[in-house]
Parts: C-alpha cells; sequence; structure tokens
C-alpha cells in the first residue's frame, strides 16, 4: 500500500472514510480488553502453583537449622541469597533479601539517600537543596512516580538502540553536582525492549559525578526474561567497577515477580558490602526480618539459578506466541505506511510503539472508545509528559491470544484513523 504521507489530499480522503466505517464495526462490538499493564496471564501464575504447597510447620526450617517461623536473619536466608547471588553473578554478602516487591526495595533505597545519605559520610539528600535524578526516557512509569513523590526533579534523558544517550550522561553528570542518580532498566528496558550495549555498561561503570554521592539505580527488573532463541546478553556492571573508584556507585534491584507471583515473591537489593552495611544499619530499625517462610519456599521451589531459568522457559512459551501477535500485526497492518515504528524486543513484557508525531493521545481515546485500554500516554515520561505526543506501551502478557488479536486490530486500525487525521489537517 502507499506510503500515507505520499498520498494525495483525495487519497487521504478516501483512505479515511474507509477507517471511519472499519472502526465504527470495532465499536459496535463493544469490547472490553485491556493492554494497560504488565501483568502475567493466568496460564503465566499457574506455573508456580507448587510453590504453595511445598513447605508446612514440620519442615519450616533453613539449611543452617533456624527456624524460618520467627525472628531474625535481616539480611536474608543464606540459601535464599545464594539462590540471587547465582543469578546475578556476585557473591553472597553483596545481597540483602527483601519484601514481596522491588518497588519497596527501591523506594526504601531512595527515602534513605533522602535522610541519612547514601554513605554515613555525605549529607542527606534531602539537606542538599535542589537535587535531581536523570530519568532515560520513555522509561517505567513508577520509577518516575516514586521520584517525584520524594521531590526530587526529573531530567529526561533519549532512549538510543544502545540504551542511554551517553554523550548527554557524560556530560550532566560530570558537571552538576545536584543530579545525585539515575534510573536504568538495563536488560528489555521497559517499555522499549533495549538491552544496554557492552560500550553503554562500560560508560556508565566508569562515569565520573561531579555529586561523589552520586548513585545508578540499576533495576534489573528482567534479568532472566528472555523470551527468544538468542537471548540478549547484559554485562555484569559489577565486575567493572570491583575494585574502582566507583565499587559503591551501583545500586541494583531484582525479584520474583514476574517469576512466580507478582506480589507474593521475593526481592533483593545487590550492591557492594559498604552499601549493603549502611542499608542494614538503618533497616534494623526499620524491621526486625522480612518473609523468611516465603524465602525458603523460593530456595526449594527452584533448588537454584538453574532452576529458574528453567522456569522462564515455560513462562517464554506463553509469552512468545503473544509477543508473535504484536509484532506480526503490527507489521501486516502499519509496515510501509510511514506513521509508526516500533522494536521487536527478544525479552521483557513490552512492545514500544511510536505513532505519528502528535497522534498518540488520540490513538488512546480512539481505543477506549472502541473498548480497548492501553497505558495512559505519556505515562512513559518523566511528569506524564511525552514531548512528541508519539509513544504507546503494549502489554502483551495478560490478555489471551484471541483478545490479542482483537486488540490489536482495533490498535492498528486507530493508528490509521490518527494519522490520516493528522497528514489531512495539515494538508488542509
Amino acid at each position: 500500500m502507499k506510503k500515507y504521507t505520499e498520498m494525495t489530499a483525495a487519497e487521504l480522503i478516501s483512505e479515511r472514510a474507509a477507517l471511519d466505517m472499519a472502526y465504527k464495526k470495532e465499536c459496535e462490538k463493544h469490547l472490553s480488553l485491556d493492554m494497560s499493564r504488565g501483568k502475567p496471564s493466568t496460564a503465566q501464575l499457574d506455573l508456580s502453583n507448587e510453590l504453595l504447597k511445598i513447605l508446612d510447620g514440620e519442615d519450616a526450617r533453613a539449611e543452617n537449622g533456624f527456624d524460618v517461623r520467627n525472628y531474625g536473619i535481616l539480611q536474608g536466608l543464606p540459601e535464599a541469597r545464594r539462590l540471587i547471588s547465582e543469578l546475578c553473578c556476585v557473591d553472597d554478602d553483596n545481597v540483602i533479601i527483601g519484601g514481596t516487591a522491588s518497588l519497596e526495595v527501591m523506594y526504601n533505597t531512595l527515602s534513605r539517600a533522602m535522610t541519612f545519605g547514601v554513605d554515613g559520610k555525605s549529607e542527606p539528600w534531602s539537606r542538599q537543596g535542589k537535587i535531581k535524578f536523570l530519568c532515560p526516557a520513555p522509561g517505567y512509569d513508577r520509577h518516575f512516580g516514586m521520584t517525584a513523590d520524594l521531590g526530587i526533579e526529573m531530567i529526561n534523558i533519549k532512549m538510543t538502540n544502545e540504551g542511554p544517550d551517553m554523550d548527554e550522561v557524560e556530560r550532566l553528570v560530570s558537571s552538576d553536582a545536584s543530579i545525585k542518580g539515575m534510573w536504568c532498566v538495563p536488560k528489555y528496558s521497559n517499555p522499549d525492549g533495549i538491552t544496554y550495549s557492552d560500550e553503554t555498561v562500560r560508560r556508565i561503570a566508569s562515569l565520573t559525578p561531579a555529586a561523589r554521592d552520586f548513585r545508578v539505580f540499576w533495576d534489573n527488573a528482567y534479568i532472566v526474561h528472555d523470551i527468544y532463541d538468542a537471548p540478549d546478553a547484559l554485562l555484569n556492571i559489577f565486575d567493572l567497577t570491583r575494585g574502582t573508584k566507583n565499587e559503591d556507585m551501583v545500586y541494583m534491584f531484582v525479584s520474583t515477580a514476574k517469576i512466580t507471583f507478582p506480589g507474593g515473591g521475593i526481592s533483593a537489593f545487590v550492591s557492594s558490602k559498604n552499601n549493603v552495611a549502611h542499608a542494614l544499619s538503618h533497616m534494623k530499625y526499620q524491621t526486625i526480618s522480612y518473609d523468611k517462610i516465603n524465602q525458603l519456599r523460593h530456595v526449594r521451589f527452584f533448588g537454584g539459578a538453574d532452576g529458574v531459568r528453567a522456569h522462564m522457559k515455560k513462562h517464554a512459551a506463553i509469552l512468545r506466541p503473544k509477543f508473535d501477535i504484536v509484532l506480526s500485526t503490527l507489521s501486516k497492518e502499519l509496515g510501509g505506511l510511514d506513521i509508526s515504528r516500533w522494536r521487536e524486543p527478544k525479552g521483557g513484557y513490552f512492545v514500544s510503539l511510536y505513532v505519528m508525531n502528535g497522534t498518540a493521545k488520540r490513538v488512546f481515546e480512539l481505543c477506549k472508545n472502541a473498548g480497548v485500554t492501553l497505558t495512559t500516554v505519556g505515562a512513559t515520561y518523566p511528569y506524564g509528559v511525552d514531548p512528541d505526543d508519539s509513544n504507546i506501551r503494549i502489554a502483551p502478557s495478560y490478555p489471551t491470544e484471541a483478545e490479542l488479536y482483537d486488540a490489536m486490530r482495533v490498535l492498528c486500525v486507530c493508528v490509521k484513523l490518527a494519522a490520516a487525521e493528522k497528514l489531512l489537517g495539515t494538508k488542509g
């Protein structure tokens, strides 16, 4: 089909009329479909049902004999720390096991820095005037939400195919001491599905911040969430910072939220021994210990890191057909029209669609009226503002395959209709 951008006004009018009819038919179906959040499907949750039966009161002792039903072991069970350390390729001493959500661990880490500083030597961030965070965008809306909640100013950093624009990151970090942190989702980024290149990871690991208390918040949410064969590989940033001036610069966060049960998994803070010690020195006043029963259940369910990887292949078998539906529909319906672009991620939970500038909100509105709920436009940018009004985050995991076919059909009609409307307005 001819590119929309090459159509005459008459051709666009004809195309819009056909799209109006197609859209009306979709609205008449009274669909109710949700692609707004990256939630695991019921089939994915069922993969972990054995976790609910794996432990009872007769067998509630850790490998060191500790009764996990009781208080104690703030840093987490040794075997739980070992499980996470194997996945992250770090020492057990670099790991603290948290509660059920890595978001809580991230928020607490930010809050500690605001209240106490990052190392017991530097001033709390809250006493240093206006502080700022670098926010690669599009990015994870909840990162931006917690940053804003604590009064931290956010600076957009453009995402490239290699990860954040490192020229801009290096320029800002080295010249502005009020910049205290940077968000990163280094593997299968939310929502673009980009894995940081080796060069990008090396450049982050060797940053020269103007602020000695600068920290990289390395949210490795999709560390084992490969979907296709020949998955992306991510350099271990701790291998690069260990023994250097930046040894304490990186905080990593992981969880089993999309491995076992969201809201019922285990999370972890992974960092240098200095950072672990500093965190524990304040956490001991916050809680006596996290849920060690759940920690032991996860260890016994997986057995070790290889068990986690084997489990994730089962997730991939469920997710792969859904991602194929999204990508094949985009290619079939939008390919060659010059009104959109998208990436083909090898893992993670999202497909990031870029529609014609100035039309994403219109696409969102059209989809909503046709019964398809998308992530709110702008949510993937700081302050909820997409400067180009172009990014749409597609979350394929939760709908059934049949629902996904319906939702993608509606979405593509809406993308084309919004583009035709805009081009006709441009052509007068």
